[in-house]
């Protein structure tokens, strides 16, 4: 289970730890106003009020230890200048992977520069999407074909290396349909690299790499196997 760190609990970071957590993620929800933290205590696994630009008190609370953090802290008055220490304290502390929400490109720019792995811009990005993909970092792109419902670009894991479509049995394990392969870096047949097969068959076999167009419920594709 992925372990994530969502700090400032604005609407923004609210909604994000909520549908995190909902998406049976662990995720310690971090404010410095008591009254927030107490409001989500029940929505989260665990809440606690500290100061994130004190890299000491980060660490008291295994912040070091997660896999994902996301910095939404708000950038009126000294919001910004909290931002910038705690993307620094996080970098700091090797936490693979930042996140830092931006209320515009100049802002994003400098968060960038101090070490976050990627800028989240709210207005034009929403907490649910963002969600979902902190959640399946194998699928790429996400085309909605209706609500709940969608057409993903997905890469193979090595899991499925050297496996026929039959073997991993897409619709009977996890209820999606595989629509179309694009043969990824890793194909044994150097020719067939960049080759799009767009009727699978049953004896078509699967390579690591491999961009795999699978269509079927949010909530199923989010099952498929990440390694």
């Amino acid at each position: 289970m992925k372990k994530f760190a969502v700090i400032g609990l604005g609407r923004f970071g609210r909604k994000l730890a909520a549908t995190l957590t909902m998406g049976e993620a662990e995720v310690i929800a971090i404010d410095q106003n008591r009254e927030i933290i107490e409001e989500i205590r029940d929505e989260v696994t665990h809440a606690v009020r500290l100061d994130s630009t004190d890299e000491d008190a980060l660490r008291s609370q295994g912040i070091d230890k997660v896999d994902v953090a996301i910095v939404g802290i708000g950038q009126g008055g000294r919001g910004f200048e909290s931002s910038i220490l705690t993307v620094v304290n996080l970098k700091a502390m090797g936490v693979p992977q930042i996140y830092a929400r931006s209320e515009n490109l100049i802002q994003g720019q400098v968060l960038s520069k101090v070490g976050a792995t990627e800028v989240i811009y709210p207005e034009i990005e929403s907490a649910q999407r963002w969600a979902y993909k902190l959640l399946t970092p194998q699928i790429t792109d996400k085309i909605d074909l209706a609500p709940g419902y969608s057409l993903a670009s997905v890469i193979a894991p090595a899991s499925y290396h050297g496996k026929t479509v039959l073997d991993l049995q897409f619709r009977h394990k996890y209820g999606v349909n595989l629509v179309s392969i694009k043969r990824g870096e890793k194909a044994e047949d150097v020719k067939q690299k960049g080759e799009i097969i767009n009727v699978p068959l049953p004896d078509t076999v699967i390579y690591e790499d491999d961009i795999l167009m699978i269509a079927g419920s949010d909530e199923d594709l989010a099952r498929l196997p990440q390694e």
